[in-house]
């Protein structure tokens, strides 16, 4: 399968782990609840893995449809929950100093760790508004696209962001294709 971007709620076949549902985002893969495997870290390029669409949702899947809607509702109750995002140890314990030009002025000084949680936090609601819009039943797949346009853009002004977190795969990643 081609890098797709998709959202938590998806239905996906694994060749090896059979049908599953994504339950959580990776920088380069997705948490999958699969029915008979529990939950597994899939690279988002693995090639044994497909999109269910409509058309091609078996019996099996159909049988568990009260019990993916059971865990989309616990998924959108949980929303505000975000993944534990570690630091980079180099800035534990480490204050950023906002220091204003005018030296008669008082400088800012906030702890690191707060503003890493702030921007962890801004980052997992972008990948909920991401999700909300590919969900989206009206709006149409031109504005979607559009709209995921803008997410790239943001994700990549975020970038400099990535000198805080501890693992590569947590970090922002804008539009590759201007890199």
């Amino acid at each position: 399968m081609d890098q797709l971007v998709l959202g938590i709620g998806t239905r996906l076949q694994h060749t090896q782990f059979g049908p599953g549902v994504i339950v959580g985002l990776k920088y380069a893969a997705y948490l999958i609840s699969f029915i008979h495997h529990g939950i597994k870290e899939v690279d988002k390029n693995d090639p044994k893995l497909e999109e269910i669409i409509p058309e091609n949702v078996s019996e099996e899947i159909e049988t568990h449809s009260e019990v993916e809607k059971s865990l989309l509702k616990i998924l959108r109750l949980w929303n505000g929950f975000s993944e534990v995002v570690p630091l980079g140890d180099r800035w534990k314990g480490g204050t950023m100093v906002l220091q204003p030009g005018d030296t008669t002025l008082k400088a800012k000084e906030i702890p690191i760790d707060v503003f890493f949680h702030k921007i962890v936090m801004l980052r997992d609601r972008l990948r909920v508004m991401e999700q909300q819009i590919n969900a989206h039943k009206i709006m149409s797949d031109e504005d979607k696209v559009n709209l995921q346009q803008y997410i790239t853009r943001i994700y990549g002004s975020l970038t400099t962001f990535n000198v805080l977190f501890k693992n590569k795969e947590d970090w922002f990643v804008g539009d590759k294709s201007s890199e």
